[in-house]
């Protein structure tokens, strides 16, 4: 009873549903991308905010877009930073999974306690209405990503499938922050595909084609 379904990309074609290869740096680690064609591989999905910092999505932009850049000649996606919203924010250091088991106890210090704080890592992301600053994991330095901000970086990147910025939160947030951070994501949501629509040619090649034609997930 699995739904089937084609999605049809300008690199090919993705029957679902499928399996969605990561390569967050623009490479699967430990197979090359013929490895991953004859294991069956449709598409191949990389990270906006690790990519913006390595090598950067100016780079991969002459490079000739992810495809061109990793040698993968099917479909690509990249999702947009907001997982790190949270990876970097409230989990990190804290061992937190976007997963909580069933029936499994989550223990994290009550406040009050006599945790030592210097063992704490200090967060690296700070969320606003606007968007999100994050500190660089590698070396301390701010970048600030707004929705159109993570847009750009995509249409930068290439990727055939692109997704609006998010925030990603953590299973144990209140139900009053999880209502919150709903509401700040559909406001993004909306901004992000705004900015995608302002696009008239793929930066990468400089083809014009319609606004949509490269998939855009909110």
């Amino acid at each position: 009873m699995g739904r089937a379904g084609l999605i049809e990309t300008a690199h090919g074609n993705i029957e679902t549903p499928a399996f969605v290869t990561v390569g967050t740096k623009a490479t699967v680690k430990s197979l090359t991308p013929e490895q991953l064609l004859s294991l069956g591989a449709q598409v191949v999905l990389a990270n906006t905010y690790h990519l913006y910092l390595q090598p950067g999505d100016e780079r991969v932009k002459k490079g000739g877009g992810l495809g061109a850049f990793m040698n993968w000649k099917g479909p690509t996606m990249t999702d947009s930073g907001g997982f790190q919203v949270f990876s970097l924010g409230v989990a990190y250091g804290n061992g937190l999974s976007k997963v909580i088991k069933k029936n499994k106890e989550l223990l994290l210090p009550e406040a009050g306690s006599d945790t030592d704080e210097s063992e704490k890592k200090p967060r690296l992301v700070a969320i606003d209405s606007d968007g999100v600053m994050f500190r660089s994991h590698l070396n301390g330095d701010a970048h600030y990503f707004t929705p159109e901000k993570s847009i750009e970086i995509q249409h930068n990147l290439g990727a055939d499938i692109i997704f609006a910025f998010d925030e990603c939160t953590s299973p144990i947030e209140s139900d009053h922050y999880q209502s919150e951070a709903l509401d700040r994501t559909h406001r993004w949501a909306a901004r992000s595909l705004t900015r995608h629509e302002s696009y008239k040619v793929r930066p990468w090649i400089g083809k014009k084609v319609e606004p949509l034609h490269r998939h855009f997930l909110g």
